[in-house]
């Protein structure tokens, strides 16, 4: 024995003096001192510089960033390009998806339009000359929670009709299928807050009826108009696209503890997306390229930029379908970051526990801990934050689904801002969060860079400290303990 491992060494110190491959360097000791020293490095001026990146690319490319458009496909160059230049492992899968545009959108109501009357994603088009029927109008009683969310809500004069109902909570899918499934010839969904409504019914495949939607200031009348003749023409058409993700994880940490982050790169085809989500895009951007692609971690830190989820979350929700259970159970969190430099900016942080006992329930176990590390990474930049629903519209929505822990923070999108959030965050109340939410005006000189600031920062002190840590009051259950559905 002795023997051989003397041969053995001789080959070896043979190998390395005729030039051989040397051993890569060890991975260094985890360092403490990384969250602090990371929350000190970015800054909202770093994300800025992308975000200017991300609005020369959509006024190249017809003013948007849409994904399956070239404006998308070079959003995901640049990514993955300065994600690699930092030493990342990356990959741009391609991701199927069905494309949606619409052309004319009108409704008339005995007679006089109704303006600013939009397809939801994916509604089916009407015949030509649209659907002319008469309005049957669903009770809009405040307190209701889920109008036309169950079969019972729908009258037996729905059939033929176009049903008139409030947005509520559920699902636009659901409440045109069940829409659908009571008669009706087409749907129109009213806002439940100020500006427009823009929302997907699911997919090409769960769409049914031709479905508009209208802000509630044009569409508050209509309850009233219960039995008047009704025109509704919307032009839409779908075609299959492709779309990218990107993918980028550090080459040091554990690989079965990963502390997952990710933004969507994809704009509306309407505007450039500057804020919803170039900001959090261009934030997790400049957490990653100063925490480098090889730093001093306990577990591996995996950075992804989701393509297509202003089509239904596409991106994410195919990465996460292709995860086999132990690749599932390997994720330790999932970290969303949804437009963060709203103009009229809130400060919020996704409701983990369900604390705030609103809409969705609480998320998966280890949620409320990364709840309240978010709230406290916004405490040391200077800003008392408030919890915000789950409520399925972002890219947390398949982790969470898959049993995955989740959080993030948020600052706002079509929500007006109460008297009480002006009173704690400054801005407006009475109005929007992002005013330009979904529209031309999502532009670079549009966004509240104090905001971007503040995020960027707290993004970077949460991802650093579960990078070197996830256990402790605030931590998240181990991977042995991690049923992923």
């Amino acid at each position: 024995m002795v023997r051989s491992g003397l041969v053995v060494v001789f080959v070896l110190a043979m190998v390395a003096a005729c030039g051989g491959p040397t051993p890569p360097p060890p991975p260094p000791p985890p360092d403490p001192a990384l969250p602090a020293a990371l929350a000190q490095q970015v800054s909202g001026d770093g994300a800025f510089v992308h975000l200017q990146q991300f609005q020369g690319i959509a006024d190249r490319n017809g003013g948007n960033r849409a994904s399956g458009s070239p404006g998308h496909e070079q959003s995901v160059d640049y990514v993955a390009d300065q994600a690699r230049r930092a030493g990342f492992q990356v990959e741009t899968p391609t991701v199927p998806f069905d494309f949606f545009s619409a052309g004319a959108q009108t409704l008339v109501v005995a007679g006089t339009p109704v303006p600013n009357a939009v397809a939801l994603t994916y509604s089916r088009p009407t015949p030509p000359g649209g659907v002319t029927a008469p309005l049957v109008v669903l009770p809009d009683a405040p307190a209701d929670a889920t109008p036309a969310c169950e079969a019972t809500d729908f009258p037996p004069t729905t059939r033929g009709a176009i049903v008139v109902a409030r947005r509520g909570v559920c699902p636009f899918a659901q409440k045109q299928a069940l829409a659908a499934d009571a008669g009706a010839a087409a749907m129109v969904v009213v806002n439940t807050e100020p500006g427009p409504l823009n929302g997907t019914v699911g997919s090409v495949a769960e769409s049914r009826i031709p479905t508009a939607g209208l802000s509630r200031t044009d569409g508050d009348p209509l309850f009233a108009r219960g039995g008047s003749a009704a025109t509704l023409v919307l032009d839409t058409r779908a075609e299959s696209r492709t779309t990218r993700n990107v993918v980028a994880q550090t080459t040091t940490g554990r690989t079965d503890e990963v502390v997952m982050a990710g933004a969507h790169l994809d704009s509306v085809a309407e505007g450039p997306g500057i804020n919803d989500d170039g900001s959090g895009s261009a934030a997790l951007l400049d957490t990653a390229l100063r925490l480098g692609g090889a730093p001093a971690v306990t577990n591996a830190v995996r950075f992804a930029w989701w393509g297509a989820e202003e089509e239904g979350l596409i991106g994410s929700t195919a990465y996460v379908a292709g995860l086999d259970p132990e690749r599932r159970r390997d994720i330790a969190m999932l970290l969303n970051f949804d437009m963060v430099a709203s103009p009229n900016a809130g400060y919020l942080a996704y409701d983990g526990d369900d604390s705030d006992r609103q809409g969705a329930p609480a998320g998966p176990p280890g949620s409320d801990a990364i709840e309240r590390r978010m709230l406290a990474a916004l405490g040391q930049v200077g800003v008392q934050g408030s919890g915000t629903d789950f409520d399925g519209r972002s890219d947390y929505g398949p982790f969470i689904e898959a049993g995955i822990p989740a959080g993030g923070l948020f600052t706002g999108a079509e929500e007006v801002k109460t008297p009480e959030q002006a009173a704690r965050w400054g801005g407006t109340a009475g109005q929007a969060f992002d005013p330009n939410y979904h529209s031309p005006r999502d532009d670079l000189r549009n966004v509240d860079r104090v905001a971007l600031d503040r995020n960027t920062r707290a993004m970077a002190a949460v991802i650093g400290g579960y990078a070197l840590d996830l256990t402790g009051p605030d931590g998240v259950p181990p991977r042995a303990q991690r049923q992923p559905r």
